[in-house]
């Protein structure tokens, strides 16, 4: 018997997760230390979980510190076609048991899971992310731990929400319901490298919700994943509902979205890899592949820009540039990477900004005085170090801060800061994912066709924030640059969004706008039917039949419902 049945229950009202100081001398300070030395003193050998059962192919990759390549932290088995496939059979066989369950049951893993990321899991995966993707304490508490926790609570009440979200109106004769029911295949969930929240939400997002799940964690960001995934089978999480599928993007998103199965995928990455999957997706659709329409949620690229009007506060603004183009080595989908300032402020954030960068430290995550670490790997250093040399050689940008970069111990490049005349520059222009934001000086008084020029330079519609004083300002650049981007910050830097406070996404070439941290994410993982049900006796339906006959004058008067009404109620009792 479950007693649940006989309960209607409500999950507790979601809190932000406080963000700890890991200040000198400090408890937490000590327990991440001794959680950085415990990582490091061993090496794991990661393995696939499918069906709840650890699985080795022998396939071996490395597990690097991109900030020392002298520290091995181990190594993880690649999924091949046939893994990928035993993926998909255990999802699918999960899913009777998992949809079944009462959504608070399900909910009540994943506030579980909260608690203990929150307790004895949080300086673990911290201290993973730190290693792994080079973070810094802060960046990695602020991600990995509370961001991710965020994720896990506010979901679980954003699905009480949307599961209270019923018709407004039933008539007297008939009582109206809908059903939120998970999808009918499996969800596809690939995450990136550079957010561990980021990535334990593409997967738990869809489960809260009924659905079972084939994860795919970035190549380069496995670490910290794995051990979310231990922590959702200490949770409770039955085998099979969500499956940790490391591999080659290739092979393990072709098994995927070319299986009749499929029915969705949560992905953030690329805008080049979201948009030869969503090729994909739509030519299998066109060879009837699958059952039903899959649901394409997608989080991709960004230029964001910090806008800057001539009423702006100088220190304010530079701050904002500094930690907004440059936390995490500028490796966020919102990281600032374009400026626009006015002439009349150019000189002043100029010499502000060489003030504020020339205070930032740089080297190992496990020195906390380092605010600054190293870019993922050698691609994405390769790829950021051509840009600076491109502008370094050109007539019209120029490299005023920074610039600099060395791989002899780990992937390091400075912040850098060039300016150009050419509002077109390529580093103004194309996205870079790395520590490089480029400025350009406009004439105060082309406030406007600036704004102008700032929506139309670029694809993407992630961030993008407004400085200034002056409230007209201020409305004018929201007016100019509505669809320029789906998170919009005033005289706040463009990175940062906070689960439950700003829901997260972009438009055009940057995604779907789905808003991760938000009730609107969840709902896309429920396909609602709709039930009408009528209760009424026999007796009951015949009383309304003599109740409309009774009313013909009505229809006299011009009520079309009345014929309808009158042979709906016959057709019920005879």
């Amino acid at each position: 018997m479950n007693l649940l049945n006989n309960a209607v229950i409500k999950v507790p009202y979601p809190q932000n997760e406080p963000i700890l100081s890991y200040a000198p001398g400090s408890p937490e300070r000590s327990k991440l230390k001794a959680a950085l030395a415990e990582l490091q003193a061993k090496q794991v050998e990661v393995p696939l979980v499918i069906g709840g059962r650890e699985v080795r192919t022998g396939k071996l990759a490395k597990i690097a510190c991109p900030h020392d390549h002298s520290i091995q932290l181990g190594s993880y088995h690649k999924a091949g076609p046939q893994e990928v496939q035993l993926a998909i059979d255990a999802a699918m066989a999960a899913k009777p048991v998992w949809q079944s369950l009462r959504w608070e049951e399900r909910a009540a893993i994943f506030l579980k899971a909260a608690d203990l990321l929150a307790g004895p899991y949080r300086f673990l995966i911290n201290a993973a992310t730190m290693l792994n993707i080079s973070k810094n304490p802060f960046q990695a508490e602020i991600d990995a731990a509370c961001e991710l926790i965020d994720f896990l609570r506010f979901n679980v009440y954003f699905a009480q929400e949307i599961y209270a979200d019923q018709p407004l109106h039933s008539s007297a004769t008939v009582w109206n319901y809908v059903q939120h029911r998970p999808l009918e295949g499996f969800v596809f969930a690939v995450a990136p490298f550079n957010f561990t929240a980021i990535s334990g939400n593409l997967p738990t997002a869809p489960a809260i919700m009924g659905n079972t799940v084939v994860w795919k964690p970035a190549s380069s960001a496995v670490y910290a994943p794995y051990y979310f995934m231990k922590l959702l089978q200490e949770a409770g999480l039955p085998d099979g509902v969500i499956n940790f599928v490391p591999g080659p993007g290739s092979v393990v998103g072709d098994v995927c979205l070319d299986s009749p199965d499929f029915n969705g995928i949560h992905f953030t990455g690329s805008t080049a890899v979201f948009q030869s999957m969503w090729k994909q997706i739509g030519n299998n659709i066109a060879d009837n592949k699958y059952k039903t329409y899959p649901r394409i949620v997608g989080e991709t690229g960004g230029k964001d820009f910090i806008f800057a009007h001539a009423s702006a506060d100088v220190p304010a603004l530079a701050t904002a540039i500094v930690r907004g183009a440059f936390e995490y080595q500028g490796q966020k989908c919102s990281a600032a990477s374009r400026a626009y300032i006015p002439e009349s402020l150019w000189e002043p954030v100029l010499a502000e900004l060489k003030i504020q960068i020339g205070r930032i430290k740089t080297g190992d995550v496990c020195d906390f005085g380092n605010f600054f670490n190293a870019v993922i790997d050698r691609a994405a250093f390769t790829t950021i170090s051509e840009y600076i040399n491109d502008a370094a050689m050109a007539e019209d940008a120029e490299i005023v801060i920074g610039g600099g970069y060395s791989d002899s111990k780990g992937f390091f490049i400075e912040p850098t800061v060039i300016t150009t005349s050419n509002p077109h520059f390529r580093t103004i222009e194309e996205e870079i994912f790395g520590p490089v934001i480029t400025l350009y000086c406009y004439p105060d008084a082309d406030y406007e066709a600036t704004l102008e020029l700032c929506d139309q330079t670029s694809p993407y519609s992630l961030t993008g924030a407004i400085f200034a004083q002056q409230r007209p300002a201020v409305s004018l650049a929201m007016s100019k640059l509505e669809n320029a981007a789906g998170n919009f910050y005033i005289n706040d830097k463009p990175t940062g969004a906070v689960v439950g406070q700003q829901p997260f996404g972009g438009g055009r070439a940057s995604g779907t706008n789905d808003k991760a941290g938000s009730k609107q994410n969840l709902m896309r993982w429920a396909s609602v039917r709709a039930i009408k049900e009528k209760p009424l006796s026999r007796r009951k339906a015949s009383n309304t039949r003599s109740w409309t006959r009774n009313r013909r004058p009505l229809h006299a008067a011009g009520c079309r419902l009345m014929p309808c009404r009158v042979r709906h109620a016959e057709l019920d009792t005879e």
